[in-house]
């Protein structure tokens, strides 16, 4: 068995950690955590979409631009393989040497065709599980980076928790048909927008073809990606494919246009390609990028009695919405401290809220650019009779 760095130690403590809290405590108001409103929703959405399941989501603020039946549960097929990759680049190195078991040279269907003892980088697994959707490849990797399969079923859950899909339980690292594996088209655009934001993965998930070398023996395997919408889409750029017979056909796909990058999700999908690149290209035509505040730009002065302080973004807020809704769009500022009390520096005391119509969309946490001390006695006195 192969034991976990010191490292990676850590980070599984960590994720632990965390992921119990976000069970013991879901949000920090002590209210469950709830799901984003499928919002916002142009008149002229995409009709005729195949899919049992749909989403499509902005990479950079994260938001639904569409959604059908997005929180249902289904099996995820070889689309689990987004989360196996993640945890693979985050826990390992990719020069690692990994030795092939026979448990993972034994799994079937779709892979790349491992034997006992071979030895190839984990880099090279990671694009073999991607790019050719390699099963054996999965738990190679979940051996090297945790000691068994099971361990790393721990460490995906909990990261897939952390990242806010809750409605995701891995039972192996490749989408195999097993009882009580699922997720959805919600959680799945989470975790692969994550994805995205890794330098290797996105560089791994966009080639069309590429080739991995095993070490031991010294051969060379061409591959090329199931991802057929690479071909057949210009702005495509990821991100993985699944088919099953429980699950249907399933596409996690990614496109960049003009600089903006959107996100699709069909599961179930008898035209898996067709519906992902009509939601995308729906997306790219009637929604857009808003950009409202920068992180550190002064929003206004909190109405502290002591004295006004100026308050400041701490993030910036940016909203994907309806180019045809744009005149609903509208920010407000909340307040969440007593104004009578004294206020610290890069003290929180209200958030930016952002509203389409009657509906908000976004925030962002504001905080205190300076420190205001407590009135003194004779001060407050004297305010007193001023105000009479």
């Amino acid at each position: 068995m192969i034991r976990l760095k010191w490292t990676q130690a850590c980070y599984c403590v960590i994720l632990c950690v965390i992921g119990f809290c976000l069970i013991m405590v879901p949000s920090v108001h002590g209210a469950p955590a709830k799901k984003p409103v499928n919002k916002p929703v142009a008149a002229n959405e995409p009709s005729r979409i195949t899919a049992d399941a749909a989403v499509l989501m902005d990479v950079k603020t994260g938001e639904v631009l569409f959604s059908k039946q997005a929180h249902k549960r289904r099996p995820p097929a070889s689309t689990t393989k987004i989360m196996t990759a993640i945890l693979g680049l985050e826990l390992g190195r990719p020069d690692e040497v990994v030795t092939v078991s026979e448990k993972a040279a034994a799994v079937g269907e779709s892979t790349i065709h491992l034997d006992p003892g071979e030895k190839i980088t984990l880099y090279e697994l990671i694009t073999g599980a991607l790019i050719r959707s390699g099963n054996d490849a999965c738990v190679a990797i979940a051996e090297h980076i945790a000691g068994s399969e099971d361990k790393f079923l721990d460490l995906m859950n909990r990261k897939a928790l952390m990242l806010g899909a809750q409605d995701t339980n891995f039972k192996n690292t490749n989408g195999l048909p097993r009882k009580d594996h699922y997720s959805t088209a919600y959680d799945l655009a989470v975790m692969a927008r994550y994805g995205l934001q890794i330098p290797q993965f996105s560089s791994i998930i966009r080639l069309k073809e590429t080739e991995i070398h095993f070490i031991e023996p010294d051969t060379f395997m061409d591959l090329k990606n199931t991802n057929k919408l690479l071909w057949n889409y210009p702005y495509a750029d990821g991100v993985k494919t699944g088919t099953t017979t429980a699950a249907g056909k399933c596409l996690v796909a990614s496109a960049t246009k003009e600089g903006r990058q959107l996100l699709a999700v069909v599961l179930n999908a008898p035209d898996r390609f067709g519906d992902s690149k009509k939601l995308l290209e729906w997306g790219f035509a009637n929604t857009e990028i808003v950009h409202l505040s920068d992180a550190g730009q002064i929003m206004g002065d909190f109405p502290s009695e002591i004295k006004p302080v100026r308050v400041i973004a701490t993030a910036p807020l940016e909203v994907s919405i309806p180019k045809n809704e744009r005149e609903k769009l509208t920010t407000r500022i909340e307040w969440e401290k007593l104004k009578n009390l004294p206020v610290r520096a890069g003290e929180r005391v209200g958030r930016l809220e952002v509203w389409l119509g009657e509906q908000k969309i976004n925030s962002v946490p504001l905080v205190s650019e300076n420190e205001v001390g407590e009135k003194s006695f004779l001060k407050t006195i004297i305010s007193f009779y001023d105000r009479i």
